[in-house]
């Protein structure tokens, strides 16, 4: 392809930008007026009725029973970790190809990440390879946790990722994991708006997150939320991310370790007028996929397209390139000349900090680190 014809056909996509960014925000509801209702409430910090408001309007679009605000999409995934029981010296199960916050989330409970390959087709954990591997180097205790048998172990949670909006094969997870009494915390900080067979990504486990970081779908700044249909599991994310604090007039009594991770009601503010926003954003987004996909149809360019059972939200728009050369002359020509575009993230296991974790084959994610190139993908 001539890469000309590429960045010219994006600058027509968003006319009047000298250099079109990956991903921007977008204001286009009532974020001015309930930011000024917000401030002259004086209700700043996490009290105040647009938390409240943020957090139910979250949960009736996605299906959870429950849904708790915190100040962005990490301290989320730790808080429900720890609600998940995650212990010291714990492995936890999660694609080698992620965020780096996914596999940060798990070093602040001083667990272990066990990374695992993920699939040509959703960039997700490839949910048939980790049953091969758990079949054959894991054990059930007598106290039915999972072992692994290599290091003794215990594998207590699995956290995949559903990558880039793309969900991972939830129901055939759900089924290994509940095979292997491992639980399941979703990873959804990219996939506000993706639904596997008609269910919101996020509300398949036993708890979920989102992020509503700058450059998501909607932003709140910077914040995140948890999911679950847990009441009790509810109740404690609540408590513990507000310092643990028990109610009283006065005294400061807080009955265990405690986080401050709640969001604000300034953040919240934004928040609800961006989730007043979500359908008109992810039906722009949509059509703007659509688009890229008719422009790469006959290229040698493949362009990544949801797969049968699911809708995405086509967070950030990918392309695969033939090989990591042609990947970093992509790279190299389109911020070059004016079109902001990023490789998908180097594999956790190379990271320094995760040098010495345990690894599955990670040959596929190897694979797609060489080729996977995100474009730009802000709404229209």
């Amino acid at each position: 392809m001539n890469l000309e014809s590429f960045t010219g056909f994006v600058k027509e996509l968003y006319p009047g930008q000298d250099f079109v960014p990956l991903h921007a925000p977008v204001f286009r509801g009532n974020e001015k007026k309930y930011l000024s209702e917000c401030i002259d409430s004086t209700f700043v910090s996490y009290v105040g009725r647009f938390v409240g408001e943020f957090e139910a309007a979250t949960a009736a679009y996605t299906g959870s029973k429950y849904a708790i605000a915190t100040a962005n999409g990490t301290l989320a995934l730790h808080t429900a970790l720890i609600l998940a029981g995650v212990k010291a010296n714990d492995e936890i199960i999660c694609p080698a190809l992620t965020f780096v916050a996914t596999a940060n989330a798990i070093s602040y409970c001083n667990a272990i990440p066990l990374f695992c390959d993920s699939e040509r087709d959703t960039m997700g954990l490839d949910v048939e390879k980790l049953e091969t591997y758990l079949e054959k180097n894991t054990w059930l205790n007598d106290k039915g946790e999972c072992i692994h048998s290599i290091t003794n172990r215990r594998i207590s949670v699995c956290v995949p990722m559903h990558t880039f909006g793309h969900p991972v094969k939830m129901d055939k997870l759900m089924e290994v994991c509940n095979r292997f009494h491992i639980l399941v915390v979703e990873d959804a900080a990219e996939s506000l708006g993706s639904f596997y067979k008609g269910k919101h990504t996020g509300t398949f486990g036993k708890l979920g997150i989102l992020s509503y970081n700058g450059n998501k779908t909607i932003t709140t700044g910077g914040g995140g939320m948890i999911l679950t249909d847990d009441e009790a599991l509810a109740k404690r994310a609540k408590h513990i991310t507000t310092t643990a604090k028990v109610p009283h007039p006065w005294e400061f009594v807080h009955d265990e370790t405690g986080y401050n991770y709640r969001l604000t009601n300034v953040g919240a503010a934004i928040g609800l007028a961006q989730m007043e926003k979500l359908d008109e954003y992810l039906n722009s987004k949509r059509d703007l996929a659509d688009r890229y996909a008719t422009f790469f149809k006959n290229s040698d360019i493949h362009f990544v397209t949801e797969q049968p059972d699911t809708k995405v939200n086509y967070w950030l728009n990918c392309v695969i390139l033939k090989d990591r050369e042609e990947r970093e002359a992509f790279l190299k020509f389109t911020n070059g000349n004016g079109v902001m575009t990023r490789p998908i993230w180097t594999l956790m296991n190379k990271l320094n900090m995760f040098k010495h974790a345990p690894a599955t084959n990670l040959d596929t994610a190897q694979w797609l680190e060489d080729r996977v190139v995100n474009i730009p993908s802000s709404v229209r």
